[in-house]
């Protein structure tokens, strides 16, 4: 639109096609002046044509207001008039075009295909095939706040600090400025809390520094939203306090001697207490002990004595048994004279074999003996 032609008493306007002219006289808005050519008579009133592209086709004017409240419009544009708790979907020729906020605004009814699908938006979520689409666009960054559940994960939906459902992995929207919205992600996979420099008193109060960890997965997550803030702070607590029961009641050396008994009745006990929670302990450990220096040194000395006497206990074992051996074989060979005299030809036999046989003679007769013990050994 233009104006063609001005003079003294008359303005010529011409509104080109595919276009409205928005007529003021006198700054009140007055008709729509479709395509085609105008004349107006500068007189008293003053006559002023704003322009407006039906290819747009939103009506876009200083005076909008006052032109959507008039009947002129009928049968040229739509008005749309969203209350505070509804929004509208914008479609121009099958595409997704913007996303209209509560108030009134109007489009031309011509050339451009325009689809408009209004939205409750008390339910706070928004739910449309769309999504992924809409909240890209410049007016869905506006008025939706997007929020993701990550996959092996469960979404703690909360409305004004009051939970309202647990979501599956996926992405959703909610409106903006309706409701505070909060989301909590839950990890359903198994997870691990290290429980780190606790320090913990035996029954015969040594004081221990123990280190562990705890294995955990979340399998209800709606019971652990309505019960817990925070499930890692709750079950560390909650280990804390068993580790300290188990241990309480047992002696230093008890619990040297077996930590595979502690750990086994420390997980039952988790067990039971974090079931409530919706929470299951796969496995409960004790990764270091550390003990005070004195008691370093005291149990090292027990050790070492401990390993010295069964040393000499195993010493005088063997010795019992070669003395005990020694005793059986005298004995038999006391009532076995043919025993006894094949064991001097074993002997006398070594003794030749080595060549250092010495042979000494001495009293009557031992020669004697000798020579036939001889005789006997080559026979």
């Amino acid at each position: 639109m233009k104006i063609v032609r001005k003079c003294l008493f008359w303005s010529e306007y011409k509104v080109l096609k595919n276009e409205y002219g928005l007529h003021f006289v006198d700054n009140e808005f007055t008709e729509v002046l479709k395509p085609g050519t105008y004349w107006f008579f500068n007189g008293k009133s003053e006559h002023r044509v704003e322009e407006s592209h039906k290819l747009m086709p939103w009506i876009l004017c200083s005076r909008l207001e006052e032109i959507l409240v008039s009947d002129k419009l009928q049968g040229l544009a739509e008005v749309i008039d969203l209350k505070e708790d509804q929004r509208a979907l914008v479609w121009i020729d099958g595409r997704f075009h913007t996303v209209l906020k509560p108030g009134r605004t109007a489009y031309w009814l011509g050339p451009k295909q325009v689809s408009v699908e209004t939205v409750d938006a008390k339910t706070t979520r928004f739910q449309h095939p769309l999504l992924q689409t809409i909240i890209q666009t410049p007016s869905g960054k506006q008025l939706l706040q997007p929020l993701i559940v990550p996959p092996y994960h469960t979404g703690l939906l909360y409305y004004d600090g009051k939970f309202t459902e647990a979501l599956p992995p996926g992405l959703y929207a909610f409106w903006k400025d309706i409701t505070d919205v909060k989301l909590t992600n839950i990890d359903l996979r198994e997870q691990t809390i290290d429980i780190t420099g606790q320090e913990l008193m035996t029954a015969d109060n040594v004081t221990l520094r123990v280190n562990t960890y705890v294995c955990f997965k979340v399998i209800d997550a709606e019971k652990t939203a309505r019960t817990v803030d925070d499930v890692q702070k709750a079950l560390y607590r909650e280990s804390q306090l068993v580790l300290r029961k188990v241990l309480g009641k047992r002696e230093l050396e008890q619990f040297l001697s077996d930590k595979t008994e502690l750990t086994n009745e420390a997980e039952q006990m988790l067990q039971s207490k974090t079931a409530a929670l919706g929470i299951s302990v796969q496995a409960f450990g004790i990764r270091d002990v550390i003990l005070p220096g004195e008691m370093k040194e005291l149990l090292n000395k027990v050790t070492e004595a401990k390993k010295a006497a069964e040393a000499n206990l195993i010493v005088r074992r063997e010795e019992t048994a070669a003395m005990r051996s020694q005793a059986n074989t005298a004995k038999l060979l006391e009532n076995n004279p043919t025993l006894m005299r094949l064991r001097e030809l074993e002997i006398l036999e070594k003794l030749i074999a080595s060549g250092k046989l010495q042979i000494v003679i001495g009293e009557k007769g031992l020669a004697d003996k000798i020579v036939n013990l001889l005789l006997a050994a080559d026979g």
